[in-house]
C-alpha cells in the first residue's frame, strides 16, 4: 500500500486515479502525516447468487424434537 501527501494528491489527481485503476493499488492519502483517505480500485464482484448453492454443506440431523437423554449432558452427573 502506498502513501502520499494530500497536496501531491490534489496536483495530480487525474493521475493518481488513472494509475490505480490500471494497477488495481490502493494508496492512502495523508494530511501532515496522518490517514485521510483511501483510494482503492473500483471491483465488480460476479457473485453466484442462485439459492441452494450451499445445500451440500449443512449437515440435516434425523430428529431435532426429541430430548437427548441424560448420558449426553455433563451438567447432570
Amino acid at each position: 500500500m502506498k502513501t502520499m501527501g494530500i497536496s501531491q494528491f490534489k496536483t495530480h489527481a487525474l493521475k493518481i486515479l488513472d494509475h490505480v485503476a490500471k494497477t488495481q493499488e490502493i494508496i492512502v492519502i495523508t494530511k501532515r502525516g496522518k490517514p485521510l483517505a483511501q483510494i482503492t480500485p473500483y471491483r465488480t464482484f460476479d457473485m453466484d447468487l442462485r439459492p441452494g448453492r450451499l445445500s451440500e454443506a449443512l449437515v440435516f440431523e434425523n430428529d431435532v424434537v426429541s430430548p437427548l437423554g441424560e448420558d449426553v449432558w455433563d451438567a447432570c452427573k
